[in-house]
């Protein structure tokens, strides 16, 4: 089966999930947003209305960086309003990396039902590491908090809030570049060109059904590329596949499975995470792969070239070689524990050195 690519097609009605891992979350009152945000990668913040929300940020629109999924999984367990603050630029110099915004990352918040408030920063500090990067980026926090205001009086679902989120990209990604110019300036850093920038903003600005699209296009182009990579950390023994979603309003989710493999009628859909040594992946790789495992645990109508299969989702985790199973530290015997209870009340799978523990 080497090279061979599974296509799996399924749909998404609803989100049922009950989440154990969460840490948690300080409260803050609600003129502390920005000491919150400085301190906390996930809070909860007391409203001036009886109750709070629970509040999670990213330091990049890029979803591989920082483990916003992990951020955002911790404000799950909250019953109340849940709000992610994410840039919709990150530029870190002509010397760093530059991240985009994209589709795919607002409609997964919008099926999670989580509100996302679209940002961008104003204020950096040099690299003492390369001439032409930043770091220490801060909000706009008179931009989040009106963003805030409206928000807390919203009584509409968080699709709703995130599709007029869209809408005014353009506009705040504009923002967010007229910032970089002057903190470049201001520091004497050259940043990336703005070429290719004023170009996504362009399209960005045609309207919602264009950001759609031209994100879409790229996030398909993206999960190509990854279906047919397998890190050499990687230790999964079946081959991956590209996962396209469907939601109850015709949205499309592209994304991909580590692994798959059929068992008769079961699909098997695994997402691998790995530590680099001897002990079991961070907490933050492992939360960030239960995001995977809310998705997958609530696919319906799943099918390859037709035919129809049972899902079942799988959590794998590898390791170093000297670690089995069965010889945890303390800590780790702690989180497995809780882990195990996630994957009995969800209805997944674990594996350890794909040896199952549950």
């Amino acid at each position: 089966m080497e090279g061979f690519q599974l296509r799996i097609t399924a749909n998404i009605t609803a989100i049922r999930y009950k989440p154990l891992l969460c840490r948690e979350l300080q409260l803050f009152d609600y003129d502390q947003l920005e000491e919150g945000i400085s301190q906390n990668a996930s809070f909860l913040l007391r409203t001036r209305a009886p109750g709070s929300i629970a509040i999670s940020w990213w330091v990049s629109p890029k979803r591989t960086r920082s483990y916003p999924y992990a951020r955002v999984y911790d404000t799950l367990g909250f019953s109340g309003k849940k709000v992610t603050i994410i840039p919709v630029i990150k530029d870190e110099g002509k010397d760093g990396d530059r991240d985009f915004l994209q589709w795919d990352t607002v409609s997964l918040m919008s099926l999670l039902g989580v509100y996302v408030i679209l940002g961008y920063y104003i204020e950096a500090v040099p690299s003492i590491d390369y001439r032409n990067k930043i770091t220490n980026q801060r909000f706009s926090f008179s931009e989040i908090k009106t963003q805030m205001e409206e928000l807390l009086s919203y009584q509409s679902d968080a699709l709703h809030w995130n599709m007029a989120q869209i809408e005014q990209v353009g506009e705040t990604a504009g923002k967010a570049l007229q910032a970089y110019e002057r903190i470049s300036e201001a520091l004497n850093v050259e940043m990336h060109s703005d070429a290719t920038a004023l170009k996504r903003i362009q399209e960005l600005m045609k309207g919602r059904n264009e950001f759609m699209n031209l994100s879409r296009g790229l996030a398909e182009k993206a999960q190509r590329r990854e279906s047919l990579t397998r890190q050499p950390k990687e230790k999964l023994a079946g081959t991956k596949a590209t996962l396209t979603i469907r939601n109850y309003l015709g949205g499309y989710y592209f994304f991909t499975a580590d692994e798959a493999w059929m068992e008769g009628d079961n699909l098997c859909l695994a997402e691998g995470k790995n530590a680099k040594g001897d002990r079991l992946p961070s907490i933050g790789d492992i939360k960030d792969g239960l995001l995977k495992m809310i998705l997958f645990t609530n696919l319906e109508d799943v099918k390859i070239e037709g035919r129809a299969y049972s899902r079942v989702a799988v959590l794998k985790l590898t390791t170093g070689p000297r670690l089995s199973g069965y010889r945890l530290n303390v800590s780790e015997e702690r989180l497995m524990d809780i882990l195990r209870q996630e994957a009995q009340v969800n209805r997944f799978r674990i594996a350890i050195n794909n040896r199952f523990v549950i």
